[in-house]
């Protein structure tokens, strides 16, 4: 009896061992691509800004959509000829649109509400570029796009399918969303690029 039961442990033990490799390696291997999606940094040759949305609760920014604010806002004062255009629909437990508390932030933060265009019907990344993309001048095709760090490359790879030429502005990601966002975000990519 006792050797079944060490010889059950040490299959689980096995096991345990070998799925943590497997979710280390999926995890460092898809990072890669994750990173990619940083570089070049933007530095001012696009005209556009587009500004992807995150969760609002009520009418306070998440600290994921108050840390793209804050990218976009630092990133318009160091290149002030930039039009911004603020993308996110209103969803559930959202009193106003991702876009609207977009403009308030960044109104906060000492960029001019001229130099923003609000893109509020969009409720997914693809729409978020869709409809910004219709707010652009016809012969307008370069922009650059500030969302989280772990989201630019999907992001920048589906700008790309709609022949959208970019450079990034990344957000950094909070200390306490690392791991859950970056697991999602390596799962999207994999469903989405390596099908």
């Amino acid at each position: 009896m006792k050797k079944a039961i060490k010889r059950i442990v040490g299959r689980f033990y096995k096991t345990g061992l070998g799925l943590l490799l497997l979710l280390t390696v999926f995890w460092f291997s898809i990072g890669w691509f994750v990173s990619k999606g940083e570089r070049p940094l933007a530095n001012g040759k696009h005209p556009y800004v587009i500004v992807l949305g995150a969760g609002v609760k009520g009418e306070t920014p998440s600290l994921i959509l108050s840390n793209r604010i804050e990218a976009a806002a630092r990133y318009g004062k160091q290149f002030p000829d930039t039009t911004f255009i603020l993308s996110g629909g209103q969803g559930d437990g959202e009193a106003i649109s991702e876009a609207e508390a977009m403009r308030r932030g960044m109104i906060q933060a000492g960029i001019s509400e001229e130099r923003l265009l609000l893109e509020d019907q969009s409720t997914s990344t693809t729409e978020n570029l869709t409809f910004s993309k219709r707010l652009l001048p016809a012969s307008e095709n370069r922009v650059s796009i500030v969302t989280s760090d772990f989201h630019l490359y999907r992001a920048r790879k589906e700008a790309a399918q709609m022949n959208l030429k970019t450079d990034a502005i990344p957000a950094a990601t909070p200390l306490s969303g690392v791991l859950r966002y970056g697991m999602r975000e390596r799962v999207a990519i994999v469903v989405k690029y390596f099908q």
